[in-house]
């Protein structure tokens, strides 16, 4: 007995030990590269969240050819510059065979500033400065907008933030798995939102129909991104390895789309991304499995009319 409690008593200790020794470990190597620029993504969306809070006055700070941008505007212009770094920061990692979980993190806390907090403010903001304008609004109803737009974009960070922690637990470092994502991406989901509020910014200003909606939508790319729906990873899916030619037909005709206009491509796209893999979803999990069912039944009900006639006779 004095022998089994001893080597019980050397095992707790070891673990014990190797435990402090976990504890005391100290990250010594990092990628500097791919970490500067996971660090810009952050602090894009940082940047987004000032000129949020500015409001929606338009400024000549950042003028080109006389063009005058709201800060709204260029507010989602912050939040568009954070995806691409998003995308290369991920891109320099593997291509330098660099990747490490240190990365992932970092990119995912980046992540959560740039496209969760800074794309719910910016709609925040947005209905907030559309109610203080409004005329003739009942204060119980405004009240009643008000708080249900505070829970709209409540419920988008929320939902960013279990997006990103579940691709983190998922998530495989090997890049053939990088295909398709399971829910829709943290940064597409913001492009939704930023996109509309781009174009409503800089063409249709005083149309308020898009300001309205923009809750709505941000529920539903909330929902869309704690979804078990597969969305397809564009850049490994569509533009690596050999095309047909038609494709690059198409990718051409989009390029000059968004020459033509920028605003109502950034919609186009990011709308269309999030809608598409949503709808194959409904077709084959809801209309085309009833059709089935309604299929796979007619034939026994047409049994059953044969068969009346002949009990008849």
């Amino acid at each position: 007995m004095g022998d089994d409690k001893m080597a019980r008593l050397k095992t707790k200790a070891a673990k014990e030990h190797l435990l402090r020794r976990v504890r005391r470990q100290r990250l010594k190597y990092i990628t500097v590269l791919p970490s500067l620029i996971t660090v810009l993504n952050g602090v894009c969306g940082f940047a987004a969240i000032v000129f949020t809070s500015k409001g929606a006055i338009s400024t000549d700070e950042f003028s080109y050819h006389k063009l005058q941008l709201s800060y709204f505007a260029m507010a989602g212009y912050m939040i568009l510059l954070a995806m691409i770094a998003d995308m290369l920061d991920g891109r320099l990692a593997r291509m330098s065979q660099s990747t490490s979980s240190f990365g992932g993190q970092l990119d995912s806390l980046c992540d959560i500033i740039s496209f969760g907090v800074a794309p719910a403010f910016l709609m925040l903001k947005i209905l907030e400065h559309k109610f203080v304008t409004s005329v003739g609004l009942n204060p119980t109803v405004e009240d009643f907008l008000q708080r249900f737009v505070w829970l709209a974009a409540a419920a988008y960070i929320s939902c960013t933030a279990i997006r990103l922690a579940r691709f983190n637990v998922e998530n495989e470092e090997d890049e053939s798995a990088h295909m398709s994502f399971i829910g829709l991406p943290s940064p597409a989901a913001a492009g939704v939102i930023v996109s509309l509020v781009i174009f409503q910014q800089e063409n249709v200003p005083e149309f308020n129909v898009i300001a309205y909606a923009l809750p709505f939508l941000t529920l539903a790319v909330a929902g869309l991104m704690v979804s078990r729906i597969r969305y397809p990873h564009i850049v490994n899916q569509y533009f690596k390895g050999k095309k047909p030619f038609a494709h690059l037909i198409r990718v051409l005709l989009l390029f000059a789309f968004v020459i033509w206009s920028r605003q109502a491509a950034l919609v186009l796209i990011f709308c269309s991304f999030a809608a598409s893999s949503f709808v194959k979803w409904l077709y084959y999990k809801v209309i085309r499995r009833r059709g089935y069912l309604a299929l796979a039944t007619e034939p026994a009900q047409d049994a059953v009319e044969i068969s009346e006639p002949d009990s008849s006779v």
